[in-house]
C-alpha cells in the first residue's frame, strides 16, 4: 500500500506518494530529478549512490523510503557552478574521475567526513573511502583531490594541519 512522505532534498521540501520499500534513489533521480546520486550496482556495494542524510554518507539504493528521515543532501545540492564546493573543486583540479559515473560517491562519502573534520590522515581517508568502486582506476587522482580539499577546508575554517 502507497503511502505519502515527505522529504527535504537539497534544502527544498518534496512530497511524494510510494511504496514505503522504494529505495530512495529511485525517488531522487526519478521522482525529485538530481543527477549526482547514480545506480550502480543496487546492492549498496559500488557507493556511486551514496548521499547525506543529516551529514551521515548512506546508500541511497538500499535505503527505503520510508527510513529517511532529517535532510538529505546529494551531489546537486553541493555547490554550484558559480560556487563549487570545495571537493568539486578539486576533483575538477586534479582530473579525478575517467568516465565520472562514480565520482558522486567519492565527493558525498569525502564530504561526510570532511565537514566533520577537514583535517584527515591518509589512513582515515582511506577507511571512510572503503567499498567504494571506480572502475577507471582513478583512485590515487580522488585520494589527491579530496587531500587538497581537505586543506582548502581547514584553512577556510582556521583550522591549523597536526
Amino acid at each position: 500500500m502507497e503511502k505519502t512522505f515527505a522529504i527535504n532534498v537539497d534544502g527544498h521540501e518534496h512530497t511524494i506518494t510510494a511504496d514505503p520499500a522504494m529505495p530512495l534513489l529511485y525517488a531522487l533521480i526519478n521522482e525529485f530529478g538530481k543527477k549526482g546520486p547514480k545506480f550502480g550496482c543496487g546492492l549498496a556495494q559500488c557507493g556511486a549512490c551514496i548521499v547525506l542524510q543529516d551529514g551521515v554518507a548512506v546508500r541511497s539504493c538500499v535505503l527505503p523510503i520510508s527510513a529517511v528521515s532529517g535532510r538529505v543532501r546529494t551531489l546537486d545540492g553541493l555547490g554550484t557552478e558559480d560556487e563549487p564546493h570545495p571537493l568539486q573543486k578539486a576533483f575538477i583540479a586534479e582530473e579525478a574521475g575517467q568516465c565520472e559515473y562514480c565520482v558522486s560517491g567519492w565527493i558525498m562519502t569525502a564530504t561526510a567526513l570532511l565537514e566533520e573534520n577537514p583535517i584527515r590522515s591518509d589512513g582515515e581517508i582511506r577507511r571512510a573511502l572503503t567499498g567504494l568502486k571506480c572502475r577507471c582506476g582513478a583512485h590515487m587522482a580522488i585520494l589527491r583531490a579530496i587531500k587538497r580539499a581537505a586543506a582548502e577546508m581547514a584553512v577556510a575554517q582556521g583550522i591549523q594541519a597536526r
